[in-house]
């Protein structure tokens, strides 16, 4: 899966210089993401099924930045890839509800439903409780979309709270865990695999085989490989129901692949999503097996 995060002092010259001359400073920057997007979409859309655009990078561009996702989205569907929501929202009930009508669709208004970004996949925050996070399946089951939970989350300082241990037994990252295996509970199709998913940061998977223990039907995004130190080779325990049971995500690596390996930016990046494809795949195959 390729991670949109577009950082405004690293787009690729070639995609963005064309579009950084007309308008105020937001409009040229947006315009330059998504001229950036679009080409890192070209590059790498065989290798992926999805993209994961982290909303914050085209919030910080205001309105024209709003215009850029929508724009990225549309063409990421174009070329038939999932769209996950990368906005880990996390809110009381009413705000919630806000929140998945933004991202998911289908709230309704005096003048009409509105249709929102209308995304496959959204992230979301449990801290804040059942209540937080039921808006959301909500609007995903309405609109035959999912949500991946924050469980575990790639970046060091998960480890201040959600590895603290509970009381009663386990880590706070364990009972987000039962937390998700009781909300997909009903939202089990035929293959097995929920509507109602987890965020396992690939940075730690000594914890893969226990979240997959407790959480045996919730697709698996993976995020944290490459830039963040996190590897494909150590994921096996997310793909044992089965090859779509785990998304690995590759922002940095991907886009900057160019970096590293030398050459064009947009060879390097298709490169580079291959093999993480490629790995990932053979990766999976294996652990279907056993």
């Amino acid at each position: 899966m390729l991670g949109l995060d577009p950082d405004l002092g690293a787009l690729w010259p070639s995609a963005a210089a064309g579009a950084m001359k007309d308008g105020s400073p937001a409009q040229a920057a947006a315009g330059a993401v998504l001229a950036h997007c679009r080409a890192l979409i070209d590059a790498t859309a065989r290798a992926c099924v999805a993209v994961k655009p982290q909303l914050a990078r085209f919030e910080l561009l205001g309105a024209a930045g709003w215009g850029a996702l929508e724009a990225v989205v549309e063409h990421a569907r174009g070329l038939g890839l999932l769209v996950i929501a990368d906005g880990k929202r996390g809110d009381i009930d009413v705000t919630a509800r806000a929140y998945a009508g933004a991202l998911i669709g289908g709230a309704d208004s005096p003048f009409g439903r509105i249709a929102g970004l209308c995304a496959d996949l959204t992230t979301v925050n449990p801290l804040m409780g059942t209540d937080a996070l039921e808006p959301f399946v909500s609007a995903a089951r309405a609109a035959g979309s999912g949500v991946l939970v924050l469980v575990r989350t790639s970046n060091p300082g998960a480890a201040d709270v959600e590895d603290l241990q509970l009381q009663g037994g386990g880590s706070v990252w364990q009972r987000l865990a039962a937390l998700v295996d009781e909300l997909g509970a009903d939202g089990v199709g035929e293959s097995g695999l929920s509507d109602i998913g987890a965020v396992i940061g690939a940075t730690e998977p000594g914890h893969l085989q226990r979240a997959r223990e407790l959480m045996p039907s919730a697709p698996f995004l993976l995020p944290g490989v490459g830039a963040q130190g996190g590897r494909v080779e150590d994921l096996a325990a997310a793909f044992l129901p089965g090859r779509a049971a785990g998304l690995v995500s590759a922002s940095r690596s991907i886009a900057d692949a160019h970096r590293s390996r030398g050459g064009d930016p947009a060879a390097a990046a298709r490169a580079e999503a291959e093999r993480l494809r490629e790995t990932a795949w053979a990766l999976s195959d294996r652990a279907a097996v056993r």
